[in-house]
């Protein structure tokens, strides 16, 4: 039995919310027997049977108390009825209570810090995590056997922070819908979709639209996503200050209408000042859109499968980006749309990322050699 750890699972498929209940399922189409533990926020909205969760105790909801996950967790452990405990995530309680946990009996523990660790993340709200470092999160990321991370550059952090434990390297998966694209528009399209926050470099994003915008007035800018902490109106007020013209703020978008907007966009945009995997990256990829990321995400395939671009952070390298890749006409661009999806099929799907995981898990347990994806250095 594998229990999983992760604060909450909420509509919008995105981030953790969306990668871990997809990675407990493949785990389970591979055979392996997995519950996903979470708090109850919205009491009443129905979860998969797969999925336990757990009533907020007393204090601030930041922290996510739950003294019945603590408890259930010892409980699960004292009896022997679990081999590994996966946390995902960090700052909160649910990320504190494996490690407790992991004293209780014969358990091993992975933890998936999904982007926490890095220099950005770690001083946005700096002196509260700060105290939650010393007090609590640093000793429950100590007793980790195995520590999870998607990325090159979430290893490096490890490391850089005096983790010496082994490191599986592993990214997500993604689905992948059929194939199609929406008929092209009286305007061609450059996309952003996601979270509406100070770390996704939108504010870069807007600066460098006021410089190229002149020379392709054929292009529009969609920046969508659900707001984060009332930046979408700081925004809105930039690109009035700035005098922008042709860029829209749609708000949200889920499921189906997501996976539309993927395959209208022309190309694809992340200017994220710190990101641990992006998914959105992979999920326009997937939908055959071409993308300019830029080097606070972990793409740095984009170049070496001919799929677009990976830039470093700031206004500047993203001007000459775009000059770049607006300039391009509309067949260049989805040929390279079409590499970056057989791209994420061969290496992302949720199948051999499952089969991966399941390998460290048997060997964390003894049942086997060191996965290829497992560092000690």
């Amino acid at each position: 039995m594998i229990i999983h750890t992760l604060a909450a699972v909420g509509i919008e498929a995105s981030g953790p919310c969306y990668s871990v209940p997809r990675l407990c399922e493949a785990l389970m189409r591979a055979g392996v027997e997995t519950t996903l533990a979470v708090l109850d926020w919205i009491p009443g909205i129905a979860a998969p049977d797969y999925v336990k969760r757990f009533p907020l105790g007393f204090g601030p909801r930041r922290l996510g108390r739950s003294p019945a996950m603590a408890e259930w967790l010892m409980e699960r452990v004292r009896s022997g009825a679990v081999e590994i405990i996966h946390s995902h995530g960090l700052w909160m309680m649910p990320n504190v209570y494996p490690g407790w946990a992991r004293r209780a009996g014969d358990v091993r523990l992975v933890v998936s810090p999904r982007g926490t660790l890095s220099e950005w993340a770690l001083n946005h709200h700096g002196a509260r995590k700060r105290v939650f470092w010393v007090l609590l999160q640093r000793q429950a990321l100590a007793r980790a056997d195995c520590i999870h991370v998607t990325a090159e550059s979430e290893f490096e952090e490890v490391r850089r922070l005096g983790f010496r434990q082994p490191v599986a390297v592993l990214p997500n998966g993604i689905d992948v819908a059929a194939y199609e694209r929406t008929p092209p528009g009286t305007r061609r399209r450059l996309l952003y979709l996601g979270r509406i926050h100070k770390k996704k470099g939108i504010d870069l994003l807007l600066r460098a639209w006021r410089a190229v915008t002149p020379k392709f007035p054929e292009w529009e800018l969609i920046i969508a996503g659900p707001d984060d902490g009332g930046y979408l109106d700081d925004m809105r007020r930039l690109a009035a200050d700035l005098g922008l013209q042709r860029v829209k703020f749609p708000g949200p978008v889920y499921g189906e209408d997501k996976l539309r907007m993927y395959r209208s966009a022309d190309l694809f945009v992340l200017p994220t000042y710190s990101d641990n995997f992006a998914l959105t990256v992979a999920e326009a990829l997937a939908a055959g859109t071409p993308a300019i990321v830029s080097k606070g995400a972990p793409w740095s395939g984009l170049g070496r499968e001919g799929a677009g671009w990976w830039v470093e952070i700031g206004v500047d390298p993203l001007v000459a980006a775009l000059q770049t890749a607006l300039a391009q006409p509309p067949e260049v661009l989805r040929g390279m749309g079409a590499r970056g999806r057989e791209w994420m099929i061969r290496d992302y799907s949720w199948e051999a990322v499952a089969r991966q995981m399941a390998s460290v898990y048997r060997w964390l347990c003894g049942q086997g050699e060191r996965p290829p994806c497992v560092r000690t250095e």
